[in-house]
């Protein structure tokens, strides 16, 4: 049965900024923790496969604390210009501090704003880039077509986003940590058990690969194609603006 989006928990945009302004202050440090470290593998394996382009400008939505943000300007230092976007304003202060820090401002800058209505010019960007973002917008559908609209003809997206692993046995154990330990390792280090128990719902019932891949199909992008990672824990789903 297609999962319809309306199934998915949603909160509004400001509870939602709201929320991860609460949590920016130990974001990173938990990713780190409850992925076991694997989380640095994946953003380096998004940074890869992107098609290197001289001069190409790269689009971060729900960019956080700019881990994937920095890690592709490091991997990239052909790219001109790399826009880091994001709603909630502490992750925003965190992604600043780390691009002075690494000596980056001269390309790489980070702003307010929601990824399902940018304001950015239409076709601006040769990457549009997510991290574990779409699952906590409102309209997924909405998001992915301010995608295509952002992306020139022939440019490519990329998206890192949380899934339910195959394989029965695994998903069983799986679903025992996102329920019990996720929310409690997140109560003990943030001291916001709630915020990660939404956080793990959103993992649950978000589209399943093939599903999602079908909605990027209908924001008119071509080539979806999904990647498992980790035991398909993660999928990096990927596509193209057709020319």
């Amino acid at each position: 049965m297609t999962l319809r989006s309306e199934s998915i928990p949603r909160a509004s945009s400001v509870t939602t900024a709201q929320m991860f302004d609460r949590v920016a202050a130990t974001y990173s440090l938990l990713n780190h923790v409850l992925s076991f470290g694997r989380d640095f593998s994946w953003r380096r394996q998004l940074a890869e496969a992107i098609p290197p382009q001289p001069g190409m400008r790269v689009l971060d939505l729900a960019t956080g604390t700019g881990e994937l943000l920095l890690e592709i300007a490091h991997r990239h230092p052909q790219a001109a210009q790399l826009l880091g976007l994001d709603i909630s304003e502490n992750m925003l202060a965190i992604c600043q501090k780390r691009i002075r820090q690494h000596n980056l401002g001269s390309r790489v800058r980070a702003m307010l704003g929601d990824a399902t209505d940018t304001g950015l010019e239409a076709e601006s960007f040769e990457v549009v880039t997510c991290a574990f973002g779409v699952r906590n917008v409102r309209n997924p559908s909405r998001m992915l077509g301010e995608v295509y609209r952002l992306l020139r003809p022939g440019g490519t997206t990329l998206i890192l986003e949380f899934s339910l692993p195959p394989a029965r046995l695994l998903r069983a154990v799986y679903l025992l940590y996102l329920r019990g330990l996720v929310p409690l390792i997140g109560g003990l280090l943030c001291g916001d058990r709630a915020a990660y128990r939404y956080l793990n719902k959103t993992i649950e019932v978000f589209y399943k690969p093939d599903e999602f891949c079908g909605l990027i199909r209908r924001a008119g992008l071509v080539g979806a194609t999904a990647r498992p990672l980790t035991f398909g824990v993660v999928q990096l789903y990927q596509a193209v603006k057709p020319q």
